[in-house]
């Protein structure tokens, strides 16, 4: 594995943290996960196997899991000696509490001075917005994704159903960290990297050059967010065609044989269908409405390279054959039951990728690695594990 000898202390919770230090996991590293006394709150989520949440599951397998008190002096201070055996410390705190812990980049430095330290938060560690709290939903409103999907899709503003933002920036704070590891390798240096949710989705959404620069004025762009068609065939199912209607249908109209019916429209060009997408997409309707299935609509359409997709439902996803060739999920062991979750995307041609199926290595109970973690990493003995135990300092579930 890439990352195999390379320890990540991870003060991470809910989902954009966990994300990066699962990529982490994913590519060999050795994560030690601190949970508060209640948990991470994703641990919260349904349904469960044997009383761990897949949602807690999926972004934490392949991880040490452990549970400290860190109100505590005494928590606080065993987690700082951990730091000081990482290579790697991954945080999501609101800016500023890291460092009320005695926690934060400054403390861990003295101790581990070529640490790479990541901080991941909602507007980043500077600035006047930077202690406000933030998950997902609140970036998607702020930072526009909102609006332009009820603006693009001509309806109120909607929620997303995934959390993009948390995805986004856990996966540009791993390759941050990455990166940081392979300058280490040639300077010796480490540092502290700022990742925020906020300029994340700027730098992620490939929108956001055309709408801070005018929009699009008169022009009649081929791809337009959420302007997609959707269309039903005989069978029942749906299936999407990407892009912007207006462009896509002159390329259909060919492969069908149905340009003779849009010239009649006085539709020769996208600037002819500018302003009548409710139009376009009928008239896209009636020609899905002579096609069986997915699978023939897609060859009708095969000659003008016309895209599509079929709308399917996440659970159908594991039957699917791509799905099956790729060994797309892994069974994990989560706390004694395996389960399914989606497996690391990358693909080395000769170095394997996580999550570990080693039993005891999936996402188990808070706490549930005290002791062979500390023993192995601090070297701490039984007794002064049953004092931390008896003080409250180490808990499980």
């Amino acid at each position: 594995m890439v990352l195999k000898g390379i320890s990540v202390l991870d003060l991470t919770r809910v989902v954009a943290g966990p994300a990066c230090t699962r990529t982490l996991a994913d590519y060999g590293a050795e994560v030690w996960k601190i949970e508060p006394p209640t948990g991470d709150l994703m641990r919260l989520g349904i349904p469960k196997a044997n009383g761990v949440a897949l949602t807690f599951a999926q972004q934490n397998a392949g991880k040490r899991h452990l549970c400290v008190d860190l109100s505590q002096p005494a928590g606080q201070a065993l987690v700082l000696e951990l730091a000081s055996k990482a290579d790697v410390v991954v945080e999501n705190y609101r800016p500023g509490v890291a460092a009320r812990l005695g926690l934060g980049y400054e403390a861990i430095k003295t101790g581990n001075a070529d640490v790479i330290y990541c901080s991941i938060s909602g507007y980043g560690q500077t600035g006047s917005a930077r202690h406000r709290r933030a998950y997902a939903p609140v970036i998607h409103a702020e930072l526009g994704l909102v609006h332009l999907n009820a603006r693009e899709r001509e309806t109120k503003p909607l929620p997303e159903s995934v959390s993009h933002a948390d995805f986004a920036v856990g996966a540009q704070a791993a390759s941050a960290v990455m990166g940081a590891l392979f300058r280490r390798e040639r300077t010796g240096e480490g540092c502290s990297i700022d990742v925020s949710m906020a300029e994340t989705m700027l730098a992620t959404n490939e929108w956001s050059a055309v709408e801070i620069n005018g929009g699009f004025g008169d022009e009649v762009s081929p791809f337009r967010p959420g302007k997609a068609a959707i269309v039903k065939l005989q069978d029942g199912n749906y299936v999407q065609i990407p892009g912007n209607p207006a462009s896509w249908i002159f390329g259909m109209a060919k492969a069908l044989g149905k340009e003779a019916e849009i010239h009649a429209k006085g539709w020769f060009s996208p600037r002819d269908t500018q302003g009548k997408e409710k139009q376009v997409k009928a008239t896209m309707q009636r020609w899905a409405d002579e096609y069986q299935n997915a699978e023939e609509f897609e060859a009708a359409l095969d000659s003008a390279r016309v895209p599509l997709g079929t709308v399917k439902a996440l659970a159908d996803i594991p039957t699917e054959t791509w799905a099956k060739e790729r060994q797309v999920f892994i069974d994990i062991d989560v706390n004694g039951t395996p389960r399914k979750i989606p497996r690391s995307p990358v693909r080395f041609d000769n170095i394997p990728a996580g999550p570990s199926e080693t039993p005891g290595q999936g996402a188990m109970p808070r706490g549930a690695h005290n002791r062979p973690t500390l023993q192995q990493v601090l070297g701490l003995n039984d007794t002064a594990l049953d004092e931390l135990e008896a003080d409250g300092v180490l808990l499980y579930e």
